[in-house]
């Protein structure tokens, strides 16, 4: 019989046992994370039917999604949690209060093209804020302190949330006569990768008129602190409404972002963020680890106009941010940059010297899992030294050793294994140490 060599699918992660554990906790602080700020759990199929996903008429999506072959319906997996989000939201409209206020923490599927870092399957985090006809815009502040809260507890790296208002940059455009502005995004979005002198080049290629060019160029430049870039905003006197109303809503998500507990160095206005201009329609963010800018984006989103206007008449304006948690992970892990956060799940590992000593390890086993610890008991018989590596390569803290003299005196020998001290101890001393 011929052996098959066992491998996973290119673009799917499989970590081992103290990775996953690592993982699971990151995850768990972000759901803790959600949970505390009052959002509520929703899980919704891995599957959708095609015309739910492809609604938007399809493009690159249609490249992207994996079918499922089937025969009583065409369905295929999901490929974020919007599209399906917005199928819920319409679909159990008369069942929900709204705001309705949702997270949600699962995997999507994508035919990503095969690249270090980038996976097929990979978990996204989820929130969103969703109004009924309207949406206050304080909810916009209301998602970066919950991801600041996240990302502080998950690394010491310094990070900025980038934030910025579409209808700025649209009422601008609006106010210079100005039609062919994605294009010109486009361009602007760049300006990081091949800085501003090339920006306007290729801004003049597009045969703006040399005046119009010189405004956009003063536009782009404006830079400073946080409340600078504001004044600068509201010093250009533009008389454009649009304009006018996105300076207002940034000034006030700023503002209560900074009420929400967010120190000022951890947010930054940034104009040149304009990201989904297809589908946010004001408030964007972005988040950057400030020395690993080469990273991307560790967190994204904004608010939209209308969530499911594909799916129902009801206008559902809301406000969303996204955690793709698996390139996340990989990312900061292979940098090294997660704080120190638990990566073993058990607390201590029982070692009986012999048979004898095994009545006596079960009984402890079962007195310290009823206190609530993740204990171990080795059963293999092998030399101490075996023992003692098994914990150590599992990461396991601490062993206790269950001998003759043990029982006869009713101790417990604890040893540390980070620091190799070793201790005689009651029940009650034992349980307080591990």
């Amino acid at each position: 019989m011929s052996i098959i060599k066992p491998s996973n699918v290119v673009g799917t992660m499989e970590l081992l046992p103290n990775e996953q554990i690592l993982f699971d906790n990151i995850k768990s602080i972000i759901e803790d994370s959600f949970k505390k700020s009052g959002f509520l759990p929703i899980d919704t199929p891995v599957f959708e039917k095609n015309e739910i996903l492809l609604a938007k008429g399809g493009g690159e999506t249609t490249k992207q999604i994996f079918k499922i072959a089937s025969e009583s319906q065409e369905i295929s997996l999901r490929f974020d949690l919007t599209v399906p989000l917005a199928r819920y939201v319409s679909q159990h409209f008369s069942d929900l209060n709204f705001p309705f206020r949702r997270y949600q923490i699962s995997k999507v599927y994508r035919g990503e093209r095969n690249q270090k870092g980038r996976y097929k399957e990979f978990y996204q985090c989820d929130i969103d804020t969703i109004g009924n006809e309207k949406l206050d815009i304080k909810n916009d502040a209301e998602l970066p302190s919950i991801i600041y809260e996240i990302f502080s507890k998950i690394t010491d790296e310094k990070f900025k949330i980038n934030i910025n208002n579409l209808k700025i940059i649209n009422g601008f455009f609006e106010s210079l006569e100005i039609e062919n502005k994605s294009d010109i995004l486009r361009i602007i979005d760049k300006i990081e990768k091949i800085g501003k002198e090339k920006v306007i080049e290729e801004i003049k290629n597009l045969k703006i008129d040399e005046k119009k060019v010189s405004k956009i160029q003063s536009f782009i430049e404006i830079s400073g602190k946080n409340e600078e870039v504001l004044d600068k905003l509201y010093k250009l006197s533009i008389s454009n409404e649009l304009f006018k109303q996105g300076v207002k809503e940034l000034d006030t998500v700023y503002k209560y972002m900074k009420i929400f507990s967010i120190p000022d160095e951890y947010i930054k206005i940034n104009l040149s963020i304009t990201r989904g201009l297809d589908y946010y329609t004001a408030t964007v963010y972005e988040t950057f680890l400030d020395n690993y800018r080469e990273l991307g984006s560790i967190c994204s989103g904004g608010r939209y106009d209308n969530l499911a206007s594909n799916y129902t008449t009801k206008v559902l304006p809301g406000v969303g941010i996204s955690i793709g948690l698996t390139r996340l992970f990989y990312k900061l892990l292979e940098k090294n940059l997660f704080k120190k956060i638990k990566d073993t799940l058990i607390d201590a590992l029982i070692i009986p010297m012999d048979e004898n000593c095994l009545e006596y390890s079960i009984k402890l086993l079962n007195l310290l899992k009823n206190s609530g610890k993740i204990i171990e008991v080795y059963f293999e018989d092998a030399k101490m030294k075996k023992k003692i590596s098994y914990a150590d390569k599992l990461k396991i803290p601490f062993v206790i050793i269950i001998g003759e003299d043990e029982i006869c005196n009713n101790r417990y020998t604890l040893k540390n294994l980070k620091t190799s001290e070793q201790f005689s101890l009651s029940y009650d001393e034992l349980l307080n140490l591990i």
